[in-house]
């Protein structure tokens, strides 16, 4: 084989997607569960389940969950059914670790700006390691990828203006600077995108 011809990407196992799955929504439910905790919002489907959850009596997992069905017609359509099924499974995973973290992990003591950039960070690595394992959390997600693989757009950076967009129409259910907060946690979060998530980079498949 030639030394210029390049090597076919390197496939990854059914353990390592499922270790990555599993690992990607512990680190997104812990996330979601500081925002919650300090009165906080993020953006994406995640930020609509927020406001379902802050303004009517449904729960965030349950909203969240619900919100991201019609994106399932998008996943299947452009990305195919072992990515939509990865999706659905990442997406179940949240919602339910986020109903069940309630039970398991409680805080006294959380600074509300510190709350923002930790589960900014934690959203963005669990979020980045779902896309190399070809999964996402769904609903706005889905978009960004559709629009990287088709159009070259930075994933980050789309989803930093979607996310920003979706907490300015928060300020109606929280106040001013919670509304500041989030913003800077979709920021971190869309930063830790920008940096690690761009085509090319990572070449391994599932």
């Amino acid at each position: 084989m030639s030394l210029d011809q390049p090597s076919a990407p390197e496939q990854h196992s059914l353990l390592e997607d499922l270790q990555a799955l599993l690992s990607a929504t512990l680190l997104i439910a812990l996330a979601i569960n500081l925002y919650k905790s300090a009165g906080l919002l993020t953006g994406g489907t995640a930020g609509l389940g927020f406001l379902l959850a802050y303004a009517t009596p449904v729960s965030f997992g349950a909203g969240y969950f619900l919100i991201n069905l019609p994106f399932y017609i998008l996943a299947f359509q452009r990305m195919g059914w072992p990515f939509t099924l990865r999706t659905l499974c990442a997406v179940s995973l949240v919602s339910l670790l986020v109903e069940l973290s309630g039970h398991w992990l409680q805080f006294s003591l959380l600074q509300p700006a510190y709350a923002a950039v930790l589960g900014g960070i934690l959203m963005g690595v669990g979020m980045l390691m779902l896309f190399r394992h070809r999964a996402s959390l769904g609903g706005v997600n889905l978009l960004v990828l559709y629009l990287q693989d088709r159009f070259g757009w930075s994933a980050g950076r789309v989803q930093m203006l979607i996310d920003c967009l979706i907490l300015l129409a928060a300020s109606a259910v929280v106040g001013l600077q919670a509304l500041l907060l989030s913003v800077l946690g979709a920021v971190v979060l869309n930063l830790v995108l920008a940096f690690n998530h761009k085509a090319g980079r990572y070449t391994a498949i599932s």
